[in-house]
């Protein structure tokens, strides 16, 4: 008669995961896949064609209008367009950065989520599968590599077309001065990349909006109309420094970068401000994709 301690210890029985041969978590939805998704969509190349058009609207503006001069003996940025093909890049920038260049960021970052879940087409994409994570980084990385395509395309069409119709020369300074064209290039480089990370608040909004609703529209709107609520705010002055947590206080903080000796203070803080609120709102947009329930 077998004792308790001569019995054998009951082993434990798990059912072994099944995957399908070859698969890689890692491996799916790759970037190249979604970057060539995204470049063939219609709003793609509309959006590129209105950012290469203004430009040639710019030029013909200032044929139609005439050379624009100081007012009121102050000579602005704006003044000093028709100065050479780097001033007229710099003025295309100026004049964009407050509203048209929010627009492909809301466009790019709102419209890749959400409108997968519009077309009934996300849960299928997550029952491949592909996990949550993977879809929602791989849409943001080409989201985000878009919206700074944009940032580029614009002041590249416009250098080309200002020198092509002013010449090759110095980026004249309003404030007296020039930069010589090789130093003009670089700060406007960094201008860009100043104005991409500014930039990044309105992505991490239209990102998180993109995984709360199925309606593209929804979140790129959504994006752009707390954008410009931001740009009212910031003018209530009322607000006092209250008003240095706003990142669109921060916005034309670049322009301090085309002066003969550029401060970077400014920019500094806006830098940090935008990085701060973007992770917060890539953070949030990830925690709530990955328990969301997807019927769409």
């Amino acid at each position: 008669m077998s004792t308790l301690a001569e019995r054998p210890e009951p082993v434990a029985h798990t059912e072994p995961v099944e995957t399908a041969s070859g698969y890689r978590a890692g491996r799916t939805l790759p970037l190249r896949v979604e970057l060539v998704r995204q470049l063939k969509r219609r709003r793609t190349l509309i959006m590129g064609g209105i950012l290469a058009a203004l430009p040639f609207v710019l030029v013909v503006a200032f044929a139609v209008g005439g050379d624009p001069g100081g007012r009121n003996n102050q000579v602005t940025l704006m003044d000093t367009a028709t100065a050479s093909g780097a001033n007229f890049a710099a003025v295309n920038l100026f004049v964009s950065a407050g509203f048209l260049l929010v627009i492909p960021v809301a466009l790019f970052c709102g419209d890749t989520v959400a409108s997968e879940a519009s077309w009934s087409s996300l849960r299928y994409l997550l029952a491949a599968p592909v996990p949550r994570a993977r879809l929602l980084w791989s849409k943001l990385v080409v989201g985000l590599g878009l919206s700074l395509a944009a940032m580029v395309l614009l002041p590249v069409v416009a250098l080309a077309v200002g020198t092509a119709a002013y010449g090759w020369g110095p980026l004249r300074i309003p404030t007296g001065g020039a930069l010589d064209p090789g130093t003009a290039a670089q700060r406007l480089l960094v201008v860009v990349a100043y104005l991409f990370v500014s930039q990044l608040v309105t992505a991490g909004l239209a990102f998180w909006l993109s995984t709360k609703t199925d309606a593209p529209l929804g979140a790129v709107g959504g994006a752009v109309g707390l954008t410009i609520v931001g740009n009212v705010l910031d003018a209530v002055t009322a607000l006092g420094h209250w008003r240095d947590f706003l990142p669109a206080h921060w916005q034309f903080a670049w322009a301090d970068a085309v002066q003969p000796r550029p401060e970077w203070s400014g920019m500094i803080q806006g830098t940090a401000i935008s990085v701060t609120y973007a992770v917060v709102l890539f953070a949030l947009a990830f925690r709530g994709f990955a328990r969301k329930d997807v019927v769409s």
